[in-house]
């Protein structure tokens, strides 16, 4: 039998032909799907700096600019891409006091907090205390009355002092019990931080 005569024949040309329209299409399904450019992405940003969105906040009586992703905690921010390493994660989940700073002078725990709701905000961490080389009277007193141990919750016992102090100058020491409950030390060094937070506020 002739090959143009044999039933459901088909050339290589053909069979090439329509092998290479199905790559061609089944492509362009997966990259709709994707939600991938069927085009290429004509934007020049990286795939890191797609999904960042700009954030503006006052941070040490500095204006910083900065471009986050959504997800971005302030921690973060402060730690890494402003390296102000004072402010410790420890237990990254809002229990421990660690991280914490000021936020328009209230003390918060900045893991818990997104960057982008700090916008237009202004941020006071551990290094922002201090004045050129000079320590501030709350740093100072923890010095003097040595209120810590390991030293790694203390940044955010002195955060939460200065927030006290803040709040009230002539605290009880009532207040400033229940003003530091929310930090925790893990060398249980209470009577000490306790003894410098007093010292601090009859500063």
């Amino acid at each position: 039998m002739e090959k143009k005569d044999k039933p459901g024949g088909i050339s290589r040309r053909k069979f090439i032909k329509d092998f290479s329209t199905g790559v061609v299409g089944g492509t362009v399904l997966i990259q709709k799907l994707h939600g991938a450019p069927i085009n290429g992405d004509k934007s020049g940003k990286s795939e890191s700096e797609k999904d960042k969105l700009p954030l503006q906040l006052k941070v040490n009586g500095r204006e910083v600019k900065l471009q986050v992703k959504p997800q971005t905690t302030l921690v973060e921010i402060l730690r890494n891409q402003l390296e102000l390493t004072g402010t410790k994660t420890v237990c990254n989940h809002g229990e421990c006091g660690a991280c914490t700073v000021l936020l328009d002078g209230v003390a918060i725990y900045s893991c818990q907090m997104l960057a982008l709701d700090a916008a237009g905000k202004e941020v006071t961490t551990i290094e922002g205390l201090m004045t050129g080389e000079d320590l501030h009277p709350v740093q100072q007193a923890f010095i003097d009355h040595d209120g810590f141990q390991c030293g790694f919750c203390t940044p955010g016992q002195i955060m939460a002092t200065q927030a006290i102090l803040l709040k009230n100058k002539k605290p009880s020491k009532e207040e400033i019990v229940e003003g530091l409950s929310g930090n925790l030390c893990r060398c249980s060094a209470y009577p000490k931080i306790l003894d410098s937070a007093i010292a601090a506020a009859e500063k």
